[in-house]
């Protein structure tokens, strides 16, 4: 695959074939992938915590908004939950603001999944309180985001969002996900050298 093809099949999959396990080797060679990315300063404060056995892996589920435009639906059911996460962390003591650093990293790893034939998701909106007590995460960390992995089941459809359209993902009644994205000519402002 070239990176081209890599970039426009990684989408954020919410539903996977649970069966498909992934294993620590799998997860450890993506975090190089962020290991190797661009850091601010070259600081390098991220941190990463794996898990792919079930009790890690339900306990980090309980801790996941899954999609913020299905307010009724509260993740994946039995049999299509991820089967790894990476949960990206900071050490503050470090580098205070590495949020940057965490969404670099955290789409190294994404394009990483794809080319393995796996997919993922990642979401900011975690209970961290509550995820920090159920790792036993150190104070001297914060958690910045949760990355699920596994093999998709879902498919992911990008449609085309006029200017004034809605950008909300939605499903349709075959389950497809469907994803507005805006024309790349919507993107680009042309700048002008004023005389």
């Amino acid at each position: 695959m070239n990176l081209k093809s890599i970039v426009y099949a990684n989408r954020s999959y919410r539903r996977f074939d649970e069966a498909y396990k992934i294993d620590l080797a799998t997860l450890t060679s993506l975090v190089d992938l962020a290991r190797m990315s661009a850091f601010s300063g070259n600081v390098q404060s991220l941190r990463f915590m794996l898990a792919v056995d079930e009790p890690t892996n339900a306990a980090i589920f309980e801790t996941l908004g899954w999609a913020k435009h299905f307010a009724d639906w509260f993740g994946p059911g039995p049999g299509e939950r991820p089967t790894g996460y990476i949960v990206i962390l900071n050490r503050p003591a470090d580098f205070a603001d590495a949020w940057v650093d965490a969404g670099i990293a955290a789409q190294s790893i994404l394009l990483g999944t794809v080319e393995a034939g796996l997919g993922g998701c990642m979401f900011r909106n975690v209970a961290r309180t509550k995820l920090q007590k159920a790792l036993n995460i150190s104070g001297e960390y914060e958690i910045l985001m949760v990355l699920a992995i596994g093999k998709p089941v879902e498919v992911v459809q990008v449609d085309t969002l006029e200017p004034d359209g809605d950008f909300r993902y939605w499903r349709d009644t075959d389950g497809v996900h469907h994803v507005p994205k805006r024309k790349l000519e919507d993107l680009i402002i042309r700048g002008q050298i004023n005389e």
